[in-house]
């Protein structure tokens, strides 16, 4: 009798499992193109903040450039995309990945928009760890200091002036908290100076499929 209960109970712990198992797998396809559309909405919003649908009248998530580790000035740890913004098919903005790794806490995860003419059209913060109150500030919700980047280039300010005024430039830090407004004015630094390195395969380019280091998307 023992046998047959532990048999009876193996066979129902195994029905069990092949359900669940089944139910996950059907839940997973019926939300999985719902899932992945939501992302591509989040992600599109947070690239309309930088360059507007007025500027552009290309999809930017389906027009990039392929960019990665071994583009040094942008820190990334593994490989990310480039988002072009076309009108009437020229190019008159990038979205480029970046990240500080020397941030408080550790990496600041950036995208930098920068214009055809190589101004700034914008930089946001897409993950951060910085400690709430002071670092986070790079936060577009909980302060306007990244703004403060808007229409800055190479040229304003010179190379002197990309700093925090606590090291003679001419961006604010945080009360508090030097270390991660220091941190990202470098990486938007390095940034441009990316940019116009590229400037070639990034705004003068015909082939939508060719990154600037030769590599496809």
């Amino acid at each position: 009798m023992l046998g047959r209960s532990i048999t009876r109970n193996s066979i129902l712990l195994a029905v069990f499992a092949a359900c669940t198992t089944a139910l996950i797998a059907g839940t997973h396809l019926l939300t999985k193109d719902d899932i992945a559309e939501q992302k591509r909405e989040a992600e599109e919003r947070a690239l309309l903040q930088i360059v507007p649908r007025s500027r552009h009248d290309n999809s930017m998530l389906d027009d990039t450039i392929a960019v990665g580790p071994q583009d040094v000035e942008l820190g990334l740890r593994e490989d990310k995309k480039i988002y072009v913004a076309r009108e009437n098919g020229e190019v008159i903005a990038v979205i480029i990945p970046a990240i500080a790794r020397d941030g408080y806490t550790g990496d600041i995860e950036l995208i930098v928009g920068v214009n055809r003419d190589g101004t700034i059209a914008g930089v946001r913060a897409l993950a951060q760890r910085e400690t709430p109150g002071l670092g986070d500030k790079v936060d577009l919700k909980k302060s306007d200091w990244m703004l403060s980047f808007n229409g800055r280039s190479l040229q304003n300010p010179t190379l002197a002036g990309w700093a925090v005024k606590k090291d003679n430039g001419i961006f604010d830090q945080f009360t508090g908290a030097t270390i991660t407004p220091r941190a990202v004015v470098a990486a938007v630094l390095r940034v441009l100076q990316f940019a116009k390195i590229n400037r070639n395969s990034l705004f003068d380019r015909g082939d939508t499929n060719a990154g600037p280091n030769g590599d496809s998307t």
